[in-house]
């Protein structure tokens, strides 16, 4: 009974320490508001190739998208109306570019299953979402898209977890209004 106590004990004390660094690393991390610079990256897409942000500002809007779980209900609604506003944001001079800690094959497979005809890029330690400041939510990494302009700095800036074909609409809105579209 003791020996069961004790150990009950130093679990408790051992995930506490864990919960409480992963809520101060999270406290620390600045949250990306409009007219922040966009942080530079780089990671690689769902071709295995690299992707380097440097390379893309000054050239269009970049529409960033942090997104949980490839093939997840919400996530893949979401990536749909990207698709299919795809066309769109292309007219109106945007890029558009999803993250999450995926894999690069599950990236593939999910592009490949959803015809997704945009840039999907894998952050496994979730650097790039730190970068950004996304936080977790319900025990999941956060989903919010962003809107870069050509000067690299954020323009629009939306969260919601449960609403992911609103990021696209939303964003895709934004860019008209702000673009002459």
């Amino acid at each position: 009974m003791k020996r069961k106590l004790t150990l009950s004990l130093i679990l408790t004390i051992s995930l506490s320490f864990l919960l409480l660094g992963t809520a101060k690393a999270q406290a620390s991390e600045k949250e990306l508001v409009v007219g922040d610079a966009m942080p530079a990256f780089m990671l690689k897409d769902q071709s295995g190739k690299i992707f380097n942000s440097a390379d893309y500002v000054g050239k269009s809007y970049l529409v960033i998208y942090f997104y949980p779980k490839d093939e997840s209900m919400v996530c893949t609604k979401e990536a749909c109306q990207f698709r299919d506003s795809f066309t769109d944001f292309t007219k109106a001079g945007a890029k558009v570019i999803g993250i999450n800690a995926g894999t690069v094959a599950s990236h593939k497979s999910f592009a490949d299953h959803y015809n997704l005809p945009f840039i999907l890029l894998s952050d496994p330690d979730n650097v790039v979402y730190h970068k950004f400041g996304v936080k977790n939510k319900m025990f999941m990494t956060g989903r919010e898209t962003f809107v870069v302009d050509k000067h690299g700095k954020i323009v629009f800036a939306y969260t919601a977890m449960m609403q992911g074909k609103k990021h696209a609409d939303d964003a895709l809105a934004f860019i008209k209004t702000h673009n002459g579209g």
